[in-house]
């Protein structure tokens, strides 16, 4: 196995059974990679507390880490790579941009993550958090964006993730 683990942190309303942590895990391990996923159900509307508790599994682990997040989840694998250094960021239809999930009620004007190594997956037509908030930040970090004609749980495309997920673990440094 590599001695990196990919984390994968599950959106607002979720788990860590959801449908996009069941499917693209094997994907992960399939790769040589450890996997887990967080439960965040108990801080269900907290963006900020779960960004800790992320952060604090990254602190605990004794090698580097791949975050997979899908919507609030995207944001909370966000906030805890721009404190802890990452190998890599995966994030889908991430909640990027929005007042309500930081302290202080102000949206950062960006992100700062500590990887070079970020890739995005955001729907057309996504009806809950703008794909405009995920071309915005590929746009000023330089990270893969891929726009596909879907919605937000991004469900009908999961074939295409699965293989988008499995391409950038490829990608990554040993």
């Amino acid at each position: 196995m590599k001695e990196i683990t990919v984390i994968f942190s599950h959106g607002h309303l979720s788990s860590p059974e959801s449908n996009k942590i069941v499917q693209l895990a094997p994907i992960a391990r399939a790769r040589g990679f450890r996997t887990e996923a967080i439960d965040y159900r108990d801080l269900r509307d907290d963006p900020v507390g779960r960004a800790r508790r992320l952060v604090a599994r990254l602190q605990e682990l004794d090698r580097p880490a791949v975050l997979v997040g899908s919507s609030m989840g995207g944001y909370v694998s966000m906030a805890a790579a721009e404190q802890q250094a990452v190998s890599g960021l995966f994030l889908m239809a991430p909640a990027l941009f929005l007042e309500h999930y930081v302290e202080g009620g102000i949206a950062p004007d960006t992100y700062r993550p500590r990887t070079q190594h970020t890739c995005i997956v955001h729907g057309w037509r996504d009806e809950i958090i703008p794909w405009r908030n995920s071309l915005r930040h590929a746009r000023q970090s330089q990270a893969r964006l891929h726009l596909l004609d879907a919605d937000h749980a991004l469900h009908e495309c999961l074939p295409s993730i699965a293989a988008l997920l499995d391409d950038f673990l490829q990608s990554l440094p040993a």
